[in-house]
């Protein structure tokens, strides 16, 4: 009985208790593999909300493709964040794109995950001018790397700050010389 008041919890919640291979497709992630299925790695449907891992060579002509096709129409970059998995986890970064279609009133995730030795990804600057601020908080915070990005310096923190701060490896009370010790 506890199991299937869980199951019903899940579900008045939006999470998927169904594998993603058994469940029907979201029309956004058919209409990106119908456009190229290498585009489309992990489904991840939970909360009312559809993440697509993308691989991240593909990203600028994912997101080309998902601003400008009829129907799709995603307009407006409402959020670009990162995270840090941890320095045990492999891949270690991931970076976040929130899209939304202010014309088709649909939001898509999309997901691109990063080794920390190679912890750079393309700008998306050109595709949605609102990047510009996203990208450099994320250099700021995680130490991902935009590549061609126009401008692409510390935001947030002073330029002589060493490390990046939202790292989980990052010591709490910072370095010196802004230790508070």
């Amino acid at each position: 009985m506890a199991e299937n008041n869980q199951a019903q919890g899940a579900e008045t919640q939006g999470l998927s208790t169904t594998p993603n291979n058994s469940a029907t497709p979201s029309p956004l992630v058919t209409a990106l593999q119908q456009q190229n299925a290498e585009w489309v790695g992990e489904v991840i449907e939970a909360f009312g909300e559809v993440t697509v891992v993308v691989p991240r060579a593909q990203l600028t002509a994912i997101c080309s493709y998902l601003k400008s096709a009829p129907g799709l129409e995603f307009n407006f970059l409402s959020d670009l964040c990162g995270a840090d998995r941890g320095p045990e986890e492999e891949p270690r970064f991931e970076v976040n794109y929130h899209l939304f279609s202010t014309t088709k009133h649909h939001r898509l995730r999309l997901k691109v995950l990063l080794n920390e030795e190679d912890a750079h990804v393309e700008t998306v600057t050109g595709i949605w001018r609102t990047a510009n601020w996203h990208e450099r908080e994320t250099y700021d915070l995680l130490g991902v790397i935009f590549d061609g990005h126009p401008d692409l310096r510390r935001i947030l923190l002073p330029d002589d700050w060493q490390g990046h701060a939202l790292r989980k490896d990052f010591p709490l009370r910072g370095y010196e010389p802004y230790s508070l010790t």
